[in-house]
């Protein structure tokens, strides 16, 4: 069993979740940020998580206040923010640090699998990264990479 299962996330109200819930489905795991001008990929990654949901996909969202501050200090805004501006349906967890001593976890788990280009850390919002239905992280994509750019690669882990 892959070590990401072992993990456990923040949901918005403050309960932790269990990746063990996501075992056995592809996922795509970003870290996201709604005053960040990528914001606009919100759209491409519900239209991937509207078209391939019923073979199992599952995108789950961290927001970030890391990288300029681009993120709402409530939580309650950023939900609100990607619902009506949107129409974000898949789940977006509390707002985590991706980087550095206090990263959450999962991104320094995320990370280790995966690291940048230049360096291991994540290096703006809405990096990407794509997980096999075995807990796998196969592929990071960059931060401008669009989220239709993964397409291929998801057909390929579904």
């Amino acid at each position: 069993m892959s070590a990401i299962y072992d993990l456990e996330v923040r949901k918005p109200n403050g309960e932790l979740q269990s990746l063990k819930e996501y075992k056995g489905k592809p996922l795509i795991i970003v870290n996201t940020a709604s005053k960040c001008g990528f914001a606009p990929q919100f759209k491409e990654l519900e239209e991937l998580y509207k078209e391939y949901q019923g073979e199992g996909l599952e995108i789950l969202g961290f927001p970030s206040a890391q990288f300029n501050n681009q993120e709402f200090e409530n939580q309650e805004e950023t939900m609100e923010f990607c619902q009506i501006n949107y129409g974000v349906t898949f789940p977006i967890f509390d707002k985590i640090d991706v980087k550095g001593e206090m990263a959450d976890p999962l991104f320094k788990f995320l990370t280790e699998e995966q690291k940048g280009l230049l360096t291991g850390t994540i290096k703006w919002n809405f990096t990407k990264f794509l997980v096999d239905r075995n807990g796998n992280v196969v592929k990071r994509y960059a931060p401008q990479t669009s989220p239709r750019k993964i397409e291929e690669d998801l057909k390929k882990i579904l």
